[in-house]
């Protein structure tokens, strides 16, 4: 029969207590045949790499749309805290994008991925729609982005959609009854 051994340590004054929860029902905790360090939400910094430390994810249903040529923010945005210096933050972004052709030419913009409002996008991505049979006609569909950062830093990030018209009449995130995503998740590195 192997045996329970729980030690002290010598060097510390606190005690530790560990408490049952209440329950009317009796429970067995099995512990591994293995050395090593039980994890808990609150000792995050032992947990190895590839961990997925937090997750954070936003829904938006709002329309932004512009005409303009000019990138412009959109209300797919979503914040992270890390909780490390070295984590990485993987962004997974499903935008939905409508776009309207003009004239029976060609619509196209982009969608960008920037980070705190930054004037550098970590990532853009094209959507086109051709028709040349009719003007005023729309092509829309949710495609994905992702991108892995390493912000080294565990002050608040926000990650941002921004949209523009490169041709066509507008570009817009979302139209009747569609939605975008966001999702962000912490990396342990």
């Amino acid at each position: 029969m192997s045996n329970v051994k729980i030690e002290g340590n010598a060097s510390g004054t606190g005690t530790f207590t560990i408490a049952a929860p209440n329950s009317n029902t009796d429970r067995t905790l099995t512990l591994p045949d293995e050395a090593g360090t039980v994890l808990t939400s609150a000792s995050n910094t032992n947990f190895p790499a590839g961990s997925v430390l937090q997750v954070v994810s936003v829904t938006t249903d709002t329309v932004t749309s512009t005409t303009g040529s000019t990138y412009i923010a959109t209300t797919l945005s979503a914040s992270i805290t890390p909780t490390r210096t070295t984590s990485k933050i993987l962004v997974l972004a499903t935008p939905h994008i409508r776009i309207y052709n003009n004239s029976s030419q060609s619509a196209d913009g982009y969608v960008g991925l920037t980070k705190d409002s930054g004037s550098t996008f970590l990532i853009e991505k094209r959507t086109y729609f051709y028709d040349y049979g009719a003007s005023g006609i729309a092509g829309s569909g949710g495609f994905s982005m992702s991108y892995l950062d390493s912000p080294a830093t565990t002050s608040s990030i926000t990650y941002t959609a921004y949209i523009k018209k490169t041709s066509g009449n507008d570009i817009r995130l979302n139209d009747t009854s569609t939605e975008s995503t966001m999702t962000l998740m912490e990396i342990a590195a």
